[in-house]
């Protein structure tokens, strides 16, 4: 054959190769439906349906891997035992050689051929790739890998952050209401140690109020026989005389009207009697009691007092004089006897109460 013949064919040859990956995916001559795309980026191959797909591959494992056309639309090409995986030069003749699964790298662009499952997906018969297009493939991994690695180890770093974060932010809050928590609690406690402080201010002041009561009845119980002067009315005697005047009993009627009327609480009276110097002791000694049992028996007869609020009458003689003895008018004040009007310190407390 011609050097011009051979030329021919082998243009003939590229053209008709060229033809048919450009029917490729189309409507199959003998008039079997074609796949249909299941959404906007994945095909569905139909069950049993023979179809061939050319693209990159985007995902790959051991078992299956998908292929990216064009046009964007995906397949799934599902590989089994019985699937020739085949690699050939560039070049007119496209002399192929086996290869593995593990050629099947992300990036490779390669030709499928094979029939669809139940799924939808395309069990591969036939797998086609350059050697050029593996050689990139592997480059491509190569740098890709390495990114992607640390992409994922990035993203699994920000996942545990994320969830660190989470943590922290729950933490936060629950630390927040247990808080809240203690600050009810606290407020509660503060209120409640004020009432209990209020409760013993009072109870501490209703102690010291019968404090103070017990104290006061202490003193007057204390001072029951202790008296003190309530006012003294002063009867005056001619010379050596015992005899009442009209002047004396008035100032006894002015003593028995104060005990009388003024309503006064735990009174006694105390009667001396005095007389002045003239004289001998004895008989002014006599003298004087004379004079003090003259105005009891007064008190006594005209107003019937109690005998137990009248002290016992007494005459001191011309002991305590109030006056000097060596003039008349000295010795006039001195022939006296003091009528004393004494009440109970602890029951005139007791009826000021």
């Amino acid at each position: 054959m011609s050097r011009k013949n051979r030329n021919f064919h082998l243009v003939a040859l590229a053209l008709i190769l060229s033809l048919a990956s450009v029917a490729m995916g189309q409507e199959n001559p003998t008039g079997e439906p074609v796949a249909l795309k299941a959404s906007a980026n994945t095909r569905n191959v139909l069950d049993g349906q023979k179809f061939k797909v050319k693209g990159i591959v985007i995902k790959s494992n051991a078992d299956s891997f998908t292929l990216r056309e064009p046009d964007g639309t995906e397949t799934v090409v599902t590989l089994t035992d019985n699937t020739k995986i085949k690699a050939a030069k560039k070049n007119w003749f496209r002399q192929y050689k086996a290869a593995g699964p593990s050629s099947i790298l992300r990036g490779l662009r390669l030709e499928a051929e094979g029939r669809g499952n139940e799924a939808g997906e395309l069990v591969a018969a036939k797998i086609r790739f350059d050697e050029d297009d593996f050689r990139t493939a592997q480059a491509l991994e190569a740098r890709v890998d390495p990114v992607e690695a640390m992409a994922t180890s990035t993203k699994v770093l920000a996942e545990a952050n994320e969830q660190r974060i989470t943590s922290a932010e729950q933490n936060a809050e629950r630390l927040s209401g247990q808080v809240t928590e203690l600050s009810a609690t606290a407020a509660a406690a503060n209120d409640a140690a004020g009432r209990a402080q209020a409760s013993a201010d009072r109870a501490q002041a209703s102690a010291d109020r019968a404090q103070a009561d017990a104290n006061n009845a202490s003193d007057r119980i204390n001072a029951m026989d202790d008296y003190e002067l309530s006012e003294t009315f002063i009867v005056h005697f001619r010379t050596g005389s015992a005899v009442l005047s009209a002047s004396a009993k008035a100032q006894i009627d002015a003593a028995a009207s104060k005990v009388q009327n003024e309503n006064l609480k735990g009174w006694v009276i105390e009667i001396t009697g005095y007389a002045d110097s003239r004289g001998n002791t004895v008989g002014n000694r006599s003298l004087s009691d004379r004079r003090a049992d003259a105005v009891i028996n007064y008190l006594v007869t005209t107003y019937n007092l109690p005998l137990r609020r009248l002290v016992q009458p007494f005459g001191y003689g011309e002991q305590n004089p109030v006056a000097d003895n060596a003039t008349g008018e000295g010795r006039a004040l001195n022939r006296r006897v003091e009528i004393k009007v004494l009440v109970s310190k602890g029951l005139s407390s007791q009826a000021g109460v």
